[in-house]
Order: C-alpha cells, then structure tokens, then sequence
C-alpha cells in the first residue's frame, strides 16, 4: 500500500485521499473533498468540500475546483483552468444550490479553458485550450473557440472524398472502416442544361424506403443526431452545400463528408451517427427504413457502448 504524498507546503485537511495520490506545494484542500488514487495535483490548486476527483486524475498548476465539481477517472485538467459554479454570481449571496459539473472519464480541459457550470463534459473529449465551454460537450468532441464549437472528434479519421480518389471514383458502393457502413456513388449526369442525380430504391437504396426528412437551417455551432436506431436503417445524401458526419459501431468511428446529392451514406442499426458543421446552404436528406417510432432510439452513448459490447463483432 503506497500512502498519499503530501508536500510539506501543502495543507490538506481531508483524510480521503487515495493511495499514491501526490499533492504538490501550495494546494489547499479542505476537509470534505474526496480524491482518487494516483492521481497528481500540482502546485497551486485549490479544492472546495464537495469535490469529487477519481483516480488517476492530473490537475496542472493553478486550478480551483469549486463545489459541486466531479472529475471521473483518468480526467486531464491543464494549468488555470477555470471552473465555475454560479451561473449569477453576486458577493455575499449564494444559491440555494451549485451548478453541478461533470467531467467524464478520459476527458481532457486544456490550459485556461473556462467552463460553465452544470455542464458535462463527455467521455474522452478534448476542451482546447482557452475555449470557453457555454454547452455540454458530447463524448470524443474536439471543441475550440469562444464559445466553444465542435471541430472533430477524437481517433476518427477522415473518410478520402470521392473526388479525389478517382481510381475508385467506378465503385457504386464502398466499405469503410466502421461495421456495416458503406460510402454510395449515385448516378448523376450533367450537361448545359443542368444537372440530376438519381438512386433507385431498392438496388442504390439499399431498404424500402417508409420515411424521409429534411434537416437545414442549422446553425454552424450546433450538432444534430447524436443516437442510434435500434432496427431502422438510414440513408443520407447532402442534397445542398455540406455536413460532416460521424458514424460509430461502438468499437471504432469514421469521419464523412457529405457535399453533393451524387453521394450517398449507409448507416445501418446500432451505429451511433452524429451531423456537425453544416455550411449555411446545407439540406441533408434522411430516407429511413421505418416510420418514426421513439422507442428505436438510443439516445444514451454509454447505454449505446453497453449494448454493443456485449454483441460479437461480425
């Protein structure tokens, strides 16, 4: 059994702090915080009663966590940044409660970042460094900028647009890295009159199509989808402008991007699709397998990762 190190600088006055937990000079801890094991809490921190902090967690110099705070496992924090608790903070007036912050497992807040409070920060995102966190962020989100805007999300890589991969630009239909999702080229034909693209149903739609909706008008800094259908399938074609998407079986994601009505994407049950940074013009076009039915949701990511999981990998 490792004890906690305490830096003779250092006043902690909690007693539950795990084993091999190091507290550097000049952190004032007080007596209600709870601290995990291994973890490492760097010079100039200070953390209020109700803190929860799990372990294996590294708070970098200069960092107060406030009431009402919960870092999970293995939770990165970079030097000052700020956490906040009071949404209207006046002297001397307090509310009747603090704002709880969650910051999930593997997640990472780089140097200066503010977040707000009440917020979540999901599983394995990262917070760039000075972003100022307004909203929740999903799990694996890559967010920058004040206010803070999605502009990837982590171990997703990219999918190669058909337009510049023209040895492969022939294949109708191509299989990506993520189980069951594949990449459709759609017949399209233009000359001085225009241009048309076309997919039958049945052979380029590959379900009988019971359902379509129409998404447009989105704001840039907001993100659509963000479930999983349980057994509907869902084909989507930008049919203006563009939207990125991310499609995630549960044991590995790909990024795509949808930017002309002569592509198409095949998202069948149980994959976790996400839609992001649609450009001003942007209308995507959902066709579904399945009249709407709120039950097919998963709406949960951690409830999602559970189901896959525990299904063998095809």
């Amino acid at each position: 059994m490792t004890k906690p190190f305490i830096h003779p600088s250092a006043l902690c006055e909690s007693s539950q702090i795990g084993e091999g937990t190091r507290v550097w000079a000049f952190t004032h801890v007080l007596p209600g915080a709870r601290i995990g094991r291994d973890c490492n809490v760097c010079d100039h921190v200070f953390v209020e009663n109700d803190v929860i902090v799990g372990d294996r967690v590294t708070i970098k110099c200069g960092v107060q966590l406030w009431d009402g705070l919960r870092l999970e496992d293995d939770v990165f924090v970079g030097p000052n940044a700020t956490f906040t608790n009071d949404i209207f903070p006046r002297s001397k007036q307090y509310p009747a409660a603090f704002g709880q912050t969650i910051v999930r497992k593997g997640a990472s807040i780089g140097a200066n970042a503010t977040i707000l409070p009440g917020i979540t920060i999901g599983a394995r995102a990262m917070v760039g460094a000075g972003a100022v966190v307004t909203r929740s962020v999903p799990p694996n989100a890559v967010v920058v900028g004040n206010p803070a805007k999605i502009v990837g999300y982590v171990d997703t890589p990219d999918h190669v647009p058909a337009d510049v991969a023209p040895a492969q630009a022939t294949e109708p239909v191509r299989a990506t890295s993520v189980q069951g999702v594949t990449l459709h080229q759609l017949k399209t034909v233009a000359d001085m009159r225009g241009s048309l693209s076309v997919g039958e149903f049945g052979s380029d739609i590959p379900f009988e199509v019971k359902r379509y909706f129409l998404v447009f008008d989105v704001p840039s800094v907001e993100i659509r989808g963000e479930h999983a259908h349980r057994s509907c399938r869902q084909f989507l074609i930008a049919v203006k402008g563009s939207v990125h998407v991310v499609a995630d079986d549960g044991r590995g994601r790909e990024q795509f991007v949808l930017d002309k009505p002569g592509i198409g994407l095949y998202l069948p049950p149980m994959t976790w699709g996400i839609q992001y940074r649609y450009s001003p013009d942007a209308v995507l076009l959902v066709l579904a397998s399945q009249h709407y039915d709120s039950a097919d949701y998963v709406r949960d990511y951690d409830e999602f990762l559970g189901m896959t999981r525990s299904e063998p990998a095809l």
